[in-house]
């Protein structure tokens, strides 16, 4: 049985530097970590019931809280105890370095004297590897191998090997004090110790920089720390992981579990259209900037997703782990590759399009629009695997998509024929899609022989594919919310003959894009609402998965998932 038992999900905190993420519990423990980058293989695996670990832990009993501190994901545990108080300030080195992890942790006994234990057992290869030849040197610095990465650990000279090869200690930190612990795992020779003040105030310094205030925006709290996700989960070359984690459930024994630590076009296509709702931020820059690189090198056979280097992602490939409980079904890699995903080609262009109106596209950008509009004229009769993968068909929502990216690009095209050809693809789309896909009752259905509505199909008029006021707009909206939604949550589509809710848990991205669908209903006050309902689904750390299970009140599904947080950054810039 693992060390550190699973916690449900919205008591994890992130710890991200562009190149990795980490999720830390309750209990001070970082359950799960790749190394040394986001695809790469897991050093912490206890989160999918593996081996290998990271905690801190108070001695005595005591109850838990925390919290980023702001514009930042350095992280503040706080343990109130039986007789005192104590912090553990926690992050990853910012900005990464690729070859390196860097992981930084530092205790803090804001009132009395605290005894805490600590057990450190990072094991390469999803846990199989544990540490060869831990030594200490002559300054009292811990050194092993895991694997292919070496391991260097500061802090903790009296630390002693357990009998299963972790490195335990129990430290006491007098009363006013702090100790600092260095963790270092890397592919290379490991370089000259870190510092541990000048990393922690390099990597303060570094959030501030990267993260905007978000004054003066809807709930600037947390769209601000929507930011800090994004920016964390963005690797210095552009690509955005969808999420830092693989094999979370969204539902228990369905089967469904996926590896997300990839980039997803449309996803972050959406980050870098949520952060244009608020200016021209480095997230939007860094994502038109990686983005219009891959298109322009894939041309109109664009992958639906890559790695964050913008290699393929790799094939699925079962791995023998436990899985976090309800989720057995543990595969790294995923099936996306090889996909045709119209839709991306429309939330491309819209991406491209916010990135002119804000000044920061380049000749590149300018070319990307049209590799991205000639794809969409090449695909656009065909069927393809539409925005949920669910298999090929001829999906409303892509073709609606794909409306909307050509009106955007064509309002900002820098010539009359180039914008014309646009308009006059689009209203071909649009003609097709009505004759082929609109319900009798004047609503968009999912496919032309799928006649259920689908929450999908509220964004790309939002976007504007069609009016505001258009009859089709307005009908799918109630459709929507009529029989997609249960106390202002929304669900995919039906998923007959299950009741909403029994098959799979409430799409947080759908929620938010409702709260949008409203206020751009001219119903400010009904949007309010729904935005104020989905983003109360997270727990202590503000983080959203992909799903929300309304019955439980828990989340479901891979943490953090950065098209939720992009779409919660986008309504924070619109609805004000």
């Amino acid at each position: 049985m693992t060390r550190f038992p699973p916690q449900v999900l919205r008591e994890y905190a992130l710890l991200a530097d562009g190149q990795r993420g980490a999720l830390c519990g309750p209990q001070g423990a970082i359950v799960w970590m790749c190394a040394p980058r986001w695809h790469d293989d897991a050093v912490f695996t206890a989160l999918l019931g593996g081996d290998g670990g990271y905690s801190i832990t108070p001695v005595e009993r005591y109850v838990w809280g925390g919290s980023y501190e702001d514009r930042s994901l350095i992280w503040r545990h706080r343990w109130v105890t039986t007789s005192t108080a104590v912090e553990c300030r926690d992050a990853l080195a910012y900005p990464g370095d690729p070859r390196r992890v860097v992981l930084l942790r530092r205790i803090e006994a804001v009132e009395g004297e605290v005894r805490l234990r600590v057990r450190l057992d990072p094991r390469a290869r999803f846990g199989a590897v544990p540490m060869s030849a831990p030594h200490r040197d002559a300054a009292g610095r811990w050194h092993a191998t895991t694997g292919d990465l070496r391991v260097r650990w500061s802090g903790a000279p009296e630390a002693v090997v357990a009998e299963d090869g972790a490195l335990v200690a129990e430290l006491t930190v007098p009363a006013g004090g702090q100790h600092d612990l260095v963790l270092e795992l890397g592919d290379g020779a490991p370089g000259p110790a870190v510092d541990a003040d000048s990393a922690w105030r390099a990597t303060a310094a570094s959030w501030r920089d990267a993260v905007p205030s978000m004054a003066g925006t809807l709930a600037p709290r947390d769209a601000q720390q929507a930011s800090a996700v994004l920016r964390g989960l963005t690797a210095p070359g552009g690509g955005m992981v969808a999420a830092p984690t693989m094999s979370l459930p969204e539902r228990p024994e369905q089967g469904r579990n996926f590896d997300y630590r990839y980039t997803w076009v449309r996803d972050q296509c959406y980050a870098g259209i949520g952060v244009a709702a608020h200016g021209p931020g480095s997230v939007l820059a860094d994502s038109t900037s990686f983005l219009t690189g891959l298109l322009l090198r894939e041309g109109t056979s664009l992958s639906p997703a890559c790695t964050v280097d913008g290699a393929p992602v790799p094939p699925e490939e079962a791995l023998d782990l436990p899985g976090y409980p309800g989720g057995q079904d543990v595969v790294k890699g995923n099936w996306v590759r090889g996909q045709l995903q119209l839709d991306t080609f429309g939330e491309l262009l819209q991406l491209l399009a916010a990135a002119a109106r804000h000044d920061v596209l380049d000749g590149d950008g300018w070319r990307a629009i049209g590799v991205a509009a000639d794809a969409v004229a090449e695909h656009w009769r065909s069927p393809e695997a539409g925005i949920w993968e669910l298999g090929e068909d001829w999906w409303t929502h892509s073709r609606l998509s794909c409306t909307a990216g050509l009106r955007a690009a064509a309002e900002v095209s820098p010539t009359a024929h180039e914008a014309n050809e646009m308009l006059a693809l689009a209203d071909a789309i649009l003609a097709e899609t009505s004759r082929r896909c609109l319900h009798p009752r004047g609503h968009w259905q999912r496919t032309p022989h799928d006649t259920g509505p689908d929450a999908a199909l509220l964004l790309p008029p939002v976007r504007g594919a069609l009016r505001a006021d258009d009859p089709r707009t307005r009908r799918t909206v109630a459709e929507v919310r009529s029989r997609l939604s249960v106390d202002r949550y929304v669900y995919r589509f039906p998923q007959d003959p299950h009741p909403l809710g029994s098959f799979e848990g409430a799409f947080l991205l759908c929620g938010f894009v409702m709260a949008l669908a409203q206020w751009q209903q001219g119903e400010p006050a009904d949007a309010l609402r729904w935005f104020e309902r989905n983003r109360a689904a997270c727990g202590p750390p503000g983080l959203f998965a992909e799903e929300y299970d309304v019955e439980q009140r828990q989340l479901r599904g891979n943490l953090p998932q950065a098209f939720v947080h992009a779409m919660l950054l986008e309504c924070a810039g619109r609805m004000r």
